[in-house]
């Protein structure tokens, strides 16, 4: 297996435009079990992709192996320069230390060696208000603590952002919150963000690629191009159907 820069022919050749990434024939397996296998994409520079599928079909492992966290077959390019910040689905940390927020910055800052503006500038990138900061993470609301974390990956100002179903648990209005502020990272800051998601209608409206998981790979363009009932029938075994909600 590979991990190494884009070369400029397969730049020149890929499927996106300034591609950040260019996966080619990725491949993962437990032993007798194979998870997914020849997966192939590119992400440009500054876009969204979102990564959709069932339960079990691999999302959550596509991203480790991706940053490297776990073994695979195949290549992975990363472009020159890429820095990560990473939101794992479910971080292990007790949510009733008596940790706040701004603590929980801090802490980031002294490993990655930033100082305060680092923090205030990640703190201001997800629309966080400093009273919110004050409090101890277990008393943070679901979208509060989510937005923490997004700012906890931005702090040592990656370029790519990586999270792993960043909604779960969270309620409509802090979901909404949060896509907001990621669309402010990738439209203002030019953050090429990566997103395993389930909520179709933020995949439609907000992504610029989807990938579609099961065994391999489903589908990969547009959302409003490759999420047919049809395709979305075949991923998930069963009719699927959702809304948009259209913002003028």
């Amino acid at each position: 297996m590979k991990r190494n820069d884009v070369s400029p022919e397969k730049a020149a050749a890929g499927v996106a435009t300034d591609p950040i990434l260019v996966v080619d024939h990725l491949g993962v397996t437990f032993g007798a079990l194979e998870v997914f296998r020849d997966v192939s994409f590119s992400v440009a520079r500054g876009s969204t992709l979102a990564v959709i599928g069932p339960n079990a079909s691999g999302k959550s492992v596509l991203f480790r192996a991706l940053i490297g966290a776990q073994p695979y077959s195949g290549d992975i390019r990363w472009a020159p320069g890429v820095r990560i910040g990473y939101v794992p689905q479910k971080l292990d940390i007790e949510r009733d230390l008596p940790l706040t927020g701004r603590d929980f910055l801090r802490a980031k800052a002294a490993v990655v060696r930033s100082g305060p503006d680092a923090i205030a500038h990640a703190i201001e990138r997800v629309g966080i208000a400093p009273e919110v900061l004050k409090r101890p993470i277990g008393a943070m609301s679901g979208g509060q603590f989510q937005r923490l974390l997004v700012a906890f990956a931005l702090v040592g100002d990656p370029n790519v952002l990586m999270l792993d179903e960043p909604a779960a648990g969270v309620d409509a209005p802090g979901q909404e919150r949060l896509t907001e502020a990621l669309q402010r990272l990738r439209e203002r800051d030019g953050v090429t963000v990566m997103v395993i998601s389930h909520d179709l209608s933020v995949v439609f409206r907000h992504a610029t690629n989807v990938i579609c998981l099961a065994g391999g790979l489903k589908c990969f363009g547009a959302p409003q191009e490759v999420l047919t009932p049809k395709m979305l029938s075949e991923l998930y075994g069963t009719e699927i159907g959702f809304h948009v909600h259209h913002v003028p």
